[in-house]
């Protein structure tokens, strides 16, 4: 099965994979509100769908880089009441702030389960987004854990991001991994998934499902996906600018090449 619009409707229906032709883009639609629909639109928007999010939902999203800004996007999207966002890069939660109207939290300032408890009333996020995933930056003890064990070639991934989106989560809500991990988790709060009913979804995005969908909601001006870009230059330019991306300068979030 493949998911696409029918009739160009706004809902969403389930149709054959044969029923659906090529993909085409409009004409006159800029390339850059269309180049990430090949990657980090799709995810973000998987993810936020895989929170079953109802009107009014609180969604929480740790991690603001580019698949967390489009996590955020979407969320608001799929009917969220509120967005709230996790992150340590200044920048990072300025553009959520900014572009996605979220709440932000920042995880080396604040202790991020006390802050959401705060703010949800003692109840929990509806449903928890972990944008993150094998290589988290925590401020808490099980963040130098992790640093520790995978410096020893003990473990393969650092996971402060996914338990507290575990802890955090209310009683029977969702959390959802777009974040990728790669090997065998240590220390995965699992007692405490099971112990409060959580749904959790993850998985690679399946991109082609969510085209149709994502193609309406730009062309009907509910979303320029453009907003992710800080930075644009000719591709000679590349090596620079991995080097300013890796070491958080500039403000660097995305970057668009030419050749």
């Amino acid at each position: 099965m493949m998911g696409g619009y029918a009739g160009g409707q706004a809902e969403y229906v389930r149709v054959p994979f044969a029923d659906v032709g090529p993909f085409k883009i409009p004409d006159g639609v800029p390339d850059e509100k269309v180049l990430f629909l090949s990657d980090i639109f799709p995810t973000g928007y998987m993810a936020a769908e895989n929170c079953g999010i109802t009107p009014g939902d609180t969604v929480a999203v740790w991690g603001c880089g580019p698949v967390g800004q489009f996590c955020i996007r979407s969320a608001w999207l799929l009917g969220a009441g509120r967005v709230i966002a996790i992150d340590r890069e200044a920048e990072r939660l300025e553009m959520a702030a900014a572009c996605g109207k979220a709440e932000v939290l920042d995880l080396t300032t604040t202790n991020v389960f006390d802050a959401l408890n705060d703010m949800t009333g003692g109840r929990g996020p509806d449903a928890c987004i972990d944008a993150v995933g094998l290589e988290a930056h925590g401020a808490t003890i099980d963040d130098w854990y992790d640093r520790a064990k995978t410096a020893t070639f003990m473990a393969t991934d650092r996971i402060s991001a996914l338990r507290q989106a575990i802890h955090c989560c209310r009683k029977g809500g969702t959390v959802s991994i777009p974040g990728v991990y790669g090997g065998l988790l240590d220390k995965v709060p699992m007692g405490a998934a099971f112990g409060k009913g959580l749904t959790m979804k993850m998985g690679q995005t399946h991109v082609h499902r969510y085209l149709p969908a994502l193609m309406d909601h730009i062309c009907r001006g509910e979303i320029d996906p453009s907003f992710v870009i800080t930075h644009r230059a000719p591709l000679e330019d590349a090596p620079a600018l991995y080097k300013t991306f890796r070491d958080k300068e500039d403000g660097c979030i995305k970057v668009v090449l030419t050749p």
